[in-house]
């Protein structure tokens, strides 16, 4: 189900580090993680879609994770609830760009929504997700609809090194 998320998108006020920078060695797997999040970047603004796994119809929030991690070989359930279960579980607060985020509306209930880390910086965690609002970037732990609905994470990227 869409999640009923309200307010303004929010972006990181600092560039991520590219391949090409001259911050430079990046390991192969942290360079692979960012080119997760600049494609998955492309899709800002595509529209919400329940079901969607399409760029081009829209995207629901699983549906725009398993699509982005396709392109990168990266096998992923079309749903949440399963994506939750795929992967390494990790610690929220070490989540690197390209891991997974997952929510529930109370301690009990089950997973309704998943995000893409962007990046893990001191003033909170970035993701790009699939909302109401389409494709968009926040500061999860800044937000007060999503800071109290952050259950879990998952590493689905670090299997491929």
């Amino acid at each position: 189900y869409p999640p009923l998320d309200k307010g303004p998108e929010t972006r990181p006020n600092t560039e991520l580090p590219t391949n090409d920078s001259p911050a430079g060695n990046l390991s192969r797997e942290a360079a692979f993680r960012l080119d997760i999040v600049d494609y998955a970047r492309t899709f800002l603004g595509t529209d919400y879609l329940y079901a969607g796994r399409d760029p081009k119809k829209g995207f629901d929030c699983s549906g725009f994770t398993f699509f982005v991690m396709d392109k990168f070989g990266i096998s992923l359930s079309p749903s949440s609830r399963s994506q939750e279960g795929q992967g390494r579980k990790i610690s929220v607060s070490r989540v690197q760009p390209g891991d997974l985020i997952f929510y529930r509306r109370s301690a009990g209930s089950q997973v309704f929504h998943v995000s893409l880390v962007v990046a893990n910086e001191a003033d909170g965690i970035y993701v790009i997700h699939s909302t109401s609002r389409g494709v968009v970037v926040d500061n999860i732990t800044t937000s007060s609809y999503w800071a109290p609905k952050i259950s879990s994470a998952r590493d689905v990227v670090s299997g491929k090194f």
